[in-house]
């Protein structure tokens, strides 16, 4: 019977390979449904078929009590539902048993922030060798005009407009957007682009090369920024999509258009720009409990 079952597992992920999904996510799928497989076990289930509604409920709430959050369950249920999709076009299952199971909400997280003053100490690192020249430009264009890691890694020579301020994005779903490049960043890139050569390999397109001359990875992206955020002193831990909340918050904040700022994020829904009005609401709440007679705290008396 286990053979079976991770037999089936085996060729899901050769049925993965060929739909040219990414490492990482086979092996999300992997984990998640080797975990399923174990509870199958257990529940001395004759083959994948034999699952039901009720042993995927049962499932959820055990790997619930084990401390799985609700973001990770509700990547699992994904995962089973994409498991059974493939067994019932094999003919193997005849109902999806995880349709119509639910996992527990998540509490709403706001994305952390930095202020303006964080952000201007953060961006003005000092140095005007090649690597810190770049850092200071990747840093520049993620806060000025909002772009995933993936998207600023990815970028490519050919994608800058700098005399009309613009650059061409490619985000999630192969999907591109057109968004500004502010006075700032593009300054910052164009003293980058004086001294790319001194890094990269001659016929690299992207816009940022690692200092051995080819694309930078994320890994390396992210440790640069830690690195500037403990050099400038900023307290909070500064990594990429940090700089992408800010710019969020920032531009919302300024002009109340969350259309816009789902525009330039390039978010598929409205309702995941939502989170930043709530980022808004309490700058707004912090600026009248400071501000207003009837909230500020009295003062200890003399």
């Amino acid at each position: 019977m286990s053979d079976a079952l991770a037999d089936r597992l085996q060729r899901f992920d050769e049925h993965l390979a060929h739909r040219n999904l990414s490492p990482h996510t086979r092996e999300s799928y992997a984990r998640d449904l080797t975990s399923l497989k174990d509870f199958c076990e257990k529940q001395k289930l004759a083959g994948w078929d034999a699952l039901d509604v009720h042993h995927i409920r049962a499932f959820v709430s055990q790997r619930h009590r084990q401390g799985l959050s609700p973001k990770s369950i509700q990547r699992l249920l994904a995962s089973i539902r994409s498991f059974y999709l493939y067994l019932q076009g094999e003919g193997i299952a005849k109902k999806n048993p995880a349709e119509g199971v639910r996992a527990p909400k998540a509490a709403k997280r706001l994305p952390d922030t930095l202020d303006a003053d964080q952000m201007a100490r953060l961006l003005q690192i000092p140095g005007d060798d090649a690597e810190t020249v770049r850092d200071r430009a990747i840093m520049e264009l993620l806060y000025s005009s909002g772009l995933r890691l993936a998207e600023l890694i990815s970028t490519k020579l050919t994608d800058l407009d700098l005399g009309q301020g613009l650059i061409t994005v490619t985000g999630k779903g192969n999907k591109t957007r057109i968004v500004p490049v502010g006075r700032m960043a593009q300054q910052a890139i164009r003293d980058w682009l004086k001294l790319r050569g001194e890094l990269a390999k001659p016929d690299d397109q992207t816009l940022f090369v690692s200092v051995r001359g080819g694309p930078l990875s994320p890994r390396s992206v992210q440790a640069r920024l830690k690195h500037w955020g403990r050099v400038q002193g900023v307290q909070q831990g500064i990594y990429p999509h940090l700089l992408r909340h800010s710019f969020a918050s920032h531009v919302l904040e300024s002009s109340g258009d969350l259309r816009a700022v789902q525009e330039l994020l390039g978010h598929a829904n409205i309702s995941t720009t939502q989170i930043y009005t709530h980022l808004d609401f309490q700058h707004l709440a912090k600026t009248y409990d400071a501000a207003h007679p009837r909230a500020r705290k009295k003062s200890a008396a003399k």
